[in-house]
């Protein structure tokens, strides 16, 4: 009997390469869309809608504490892009970030181009950096002092450590849906404070990316029973 894997990838931003790049040009996690005065429920709100009227879907949302809002997306060309790509399912959200730092508030997000590399994408997501730019804005590339594709390709966070394309294997499982299922009992358990985000399922694959949280102890939280059927995300 065919048995279902949960996987997970230790290294949570790791660096892939797209051909469409050119080597010299250095790649960064994160763009700062906007920074200003404002209330931060009416941007919250606003981010929210202008993400919705250019054709992204809100997956899922997360407060890490008080003074920040995590905004998670995806869409039918994220989610395509994803199944075309071998552990794809990484890049078929992206998030943005609504964080109010003393009388400012500032928006960014994931830089989708860069995650395309992350991830070892097929396309390079630059459709889905101009609809975020047209949606939020663009100041700036931030979040590291940038790689080109090469040194990308070639990343290591540390000796000892597995490269992206080496996942842990944490369970099997007869059936991707009992897979499934075993993640959410863990995740709805709130083991270790460990808790579901949200999912998204990627088309034509037995595959799902699950974001969760955790707010358990220093030292202490892990993943509450598994992992997820294909690959998880933490925030």
């Amino acid at each position: 009997m065919k048995r279902i894997k949960v996987i997970f990838f230790a290294v949570l931003f790791l660096f892939g390469i797209n051909a469409a790049f050119a080597d010299d040009q250095l790649l960064k996690p994160f763009v700062l869309a906007s920074k200003g005065a404002g209330d931060m429920t009416a941007k919250i709100d606003a981010t929210k809608a202008a993400l919705t009227a250019n054709g992204f879907a809100i997956a899922g949302t997360y407060s890490p504490y008080p003074s920040a809002m995590i905004l998670i997306v995806t869409n039918d060309e994220l989610k395509k892009n994803a199944a075309e790509s071998e552990h794809g399912g990484f890049g078929a959200a992206q998030r943005i970030a609504v964080t109010k730092v003393k009388n400012e508030i500032q928006v960014s997000y994931t830089n989708p181009v860069y995650m395309a590399n992350v991830y070892r994408m097929k396309n390079d997501l630059k459709d889905i950096a101009s609809k975020l730019q047209t949606a939020l804005g663009k100041l700036e590339e931030f979040g590291a002092k940038g790689m080109t594709a090469s040194d990308a390709h070639k990343y290591h966070y540390m000796f000892s450590m597995p490269y992206f394309d080496e996942p842990l294997v944490l369970a099997e499982y007869p059936s991707y849906d009992e897979a499934l299922a075993a993640v959410e009992t863990g995740l709805a358990s709130g083991k270790e404070g460990v808790s579901k985000v949200f999912l998204v399922n990627i088309p034509g694959k037995q595959e799902t990316l699950f974001g969760v949280s955790m707010t358990g102890k220093p030292g202490k939280a892990k993943v509450a029973t598994d992992a997820a059927p294909g690959v998880f995300e933490q925030f």
